[in-house]
C-alpha cells in the first residue's frame, strides 16, 4: 500500500473493515447459513474471475444476493476477488479492495431483496430483484467514486457523476439471469439447473470477446499501415485519418451506417497505402515531377489494392483504394472509369481526399479556407467529383466543424521558401485567389492526394 496516498490507504482500510463487520454474523454459531450454497456459488464465481471470458461474474453475485442471507451473500465474491488476476500494482491491495466492495454491495443487495415486498418466485420476485440490482450497482459506483477521490485526487462531483448512470446498465442486463438462477435453485430441478443458466451467457461472452479481439486486430492492422505511410510521406502526416473522418461525414449524410460506415472509414484511412510502394525521393520531391515520376505516382492505387487484397474485413474498401483517383469524365486513373462505373466508396473518398488536401498546407502551397475548398469542389462536381458526394459533404459541414491540422514548423518554413512572395499563392500577395485549382494542374496527378 506504499504507492497509494495516505487518504486512499485509509479509505480502503475502512471499506475492508466495514465489509468484515457486515460478514461477521455469518460465521457466528447458529447463524443458519447454507454453507453448501455459499461454497458452490463462490467456486463458480472464482472460476468466472480467473477466466473472465468463461462467463460474466455479475449474475452469480446477484444470484447469491437473491438466495442467501445478507451476511453470507457478500462472501460469494471473496474467493474470486482474492484469487483474481492482478495486472495493476499493488496487486493484493486491489484484491482486498474488490473483495470489500463485493461484500458490501452483495450484502446490501441481499438486504434490499429481503425487505422489498414481493414473492420469491417468478414473476413476483421481479420488483425485489430490480431494487436489489440497482442497490448493488449504486454501492459499487459509490465506492469506486470514493477511490477516485482519495487515490487520484479527483473532485467528488466529477468522480461520482460520471460513474452512476453507466453503473446501472450491467445489473439491469444481468439481473434477470441472476434471478432465473435463484428461481431454478429452489425449484425441483435444483442447483444444477440453476448453473446451466450460465451456459448461454458463457457462449455469448465468448462470442463478444472474440468480436472485440477481432475488431482490435483490425484497428491495429489499419494503424500499422497508416503509420507506415505517414513515416514515408511526412508532409501529409495525419492526412489519412482526416480523409477517413471526412468520408464518414459524407457517408452519414448518405444514410450509411453499421458495417458499411466502418468499411468506408477504413477506405478513407487506407486510400493512400499504395504510397508505400512509391520511392521516397519521389514522394518528398519539392519541385515539379517528371513524366516518369508521374507514371510511378499513378501506380499507387494499384499498389495499395494489391497490398490489402488478402485483408478480408476491408471488403468494399478495397475498391475505394483502387479507384479513388478516377474521375466522372473518364480522365482519372488507373483505368479511366466514368460515372457510375466508379464504385460508390471511391466517389466518396475522392471528395474527402480532395477536400482535406485543399484545406491542408503542403510543401508546394498553403492551405485554403474551408469555404473556398467547398466552392472548388462544387465547381468540379459533375466532371471530376460526384455531385451527390460534394453536396453531402457541404451539408455535413453545416453542423460539424472541420479543424484542419496546423502544419509543422519545418513545413511552414519550406512553403515560404517554395512559394515566392510575388506568387498568387503566397499569403501576403494582394491578389491571392480564394480557391485552389483541383481540376487543373497539380503537383501530383489526379488532383490532391
Amino acid at each position: 500500500m506504499g504507492a497509494l496516498p495516505a487518504a486512499a490507504r485509509g479509505y480502503i482500510a475502512c471499506v475492508v473493515l466495514a465489509a468484515a463487520v457486515c460478514a461477521l454474523p455469518a460465521v457466528r454459531p447458529g447463524a443458519g447459513i447454507p454453507w453448501g450454497a455459499v461454497l458452490l456459488l463462490a467456486a463458480v464465481c472464482a472460476v468466472c474471475e480467473r477466466v473472465p471470458r468463461c462467463a460474466p461474474v455479475l449474475p452469480v453475485l446477484l444470484a447469491g444476493a437473491f438466495l442467501l442471507p445478507p451476511a453470507a451473500a457478500g462472501l460469494v465474491a471473496v474467493p474470486g476477488a482474492l484469487a483474481g488476476r492482478g495486472e495493476l500494482r499493488p496487486v493484493w491491495v486491489r484484491r482486498l479492495w474488490h473483495a470489500g466492495q463485493y461484500v458490501l454491495a452483495g450484502g446490501l443487495a441481499a438486504e434490499v431483496f429481503s425487505c422489498v415486498p414481493g414473492g420469491r418466485g417468478f414473476p413476483y420476485a421481479l420488483l425485489p430483484a430490480l431494487a436489489a440490482g440497482i442497490v448493488f450497482a449504486l454501492v459499487m459506483a459509490a465506492l469506486d467514486g470514493g477511490a477516485l477521490v482519495t487515490a487520484e485526487g479527483r473532485p467528488p462531483r466529477s468522480a461520482w457523476r460520471g460513474r452512476l448512470p453507466g453503473a446501472l446498465v450491467p445489473p439491469l442486463v444481468h439481473g434477470p439471469a441472476g434471478l432465473m438462477m435463484a428461481v431454478l435453485w429452489h425449484s425441483v430441478y435444483g442447483p444444477v439447473a440453476a448453473l446451466l443458466v450460465l451456459l448461454p451467457l458463457s457462449i455469448s461472452s465468448w462470442v463478444l470477446d472474440r468480436c472485440r479481439r477481432e475488431r482490435a486486430a483490425h484497428q491495429a492492422t489499419v494503424r500499422a499501415l497508416v503509420q507506415a505511410v505517414d513515416l514515408k510521406d511526412r508532409y501529409t502526416r495525419g492526412h489519412s485519418e482526416r480523409v477517413g473522418r471526412a468520408s464518414v461525414l459524407i457517408a452519414r449524410e448518405l444514410g450509411m451506417s453499421g458495417e458499411r460506415l466502418e468499411a468506408l472509414r477504413f477506405a478513407g484511412i487506407l486510400h493512400d497505402v499504395g504510397k508505400l510502394g512509391v520511392p521516397t525521393r519521389v514522394l518528398r520531391k519539392d519541385g515539379p515531377l517528371t513524366p516518369e515520376e508521374r507514371r510511378v505516382i499513378e501506380l499507387h492505387p494499384e499498389y495499395g489494392h494489391e497490398m490489402v487484397r488478402g485483408i478480408g474485413f476491408l471488403d468494399e474498401a478495397r475498391a475505394a483504394i483502387l479507384h479513388h483517383h478516377e474521375r466522372l469524365d473518364g480522365s482519372g486513373y488507373p483505368y479511366g472509369l466514368t460515372g457510375r462505373q466508379i464504385p460508390e466508396f471511391a466517389r466518396v473518398v475522392a471528395v474527402a481526399d480532395a477536400f482535406d488536401a485543399m484545406t491542408s498546407t503542403r510543401s508546394y502551397r498553403r492551405a485554403r479556407p474551408v469555404p473556398a475548398a467547398l466552392e472548388e469542389l462544387d465547381r468540379c462536381a459533375g466532371t471530376q467529383f460526384d455531385p451527390r458526394m460534394v453536396e453531402a459533404l457541404s451539408r455535413a459541414l453545416t453542423h460539424h466543424r472541420w479543424h484542419p491540422a496546423p502544419p509543422p514548423p519545418e513545413l511552414a518554413a519550406q512553403v515560404s521558401r517554395n512559394v515566392p512572395s510575388d506568387h498568387p499563392d503566397h499569403p501576403e500577395h494582394p491578389n491571392r485567389p480564394d480557391r485552389p485549382s483541383v481540376a487543373g494542374p497539380a503537383r501530383h496527378p489526379g488532383g490532391p492526394g
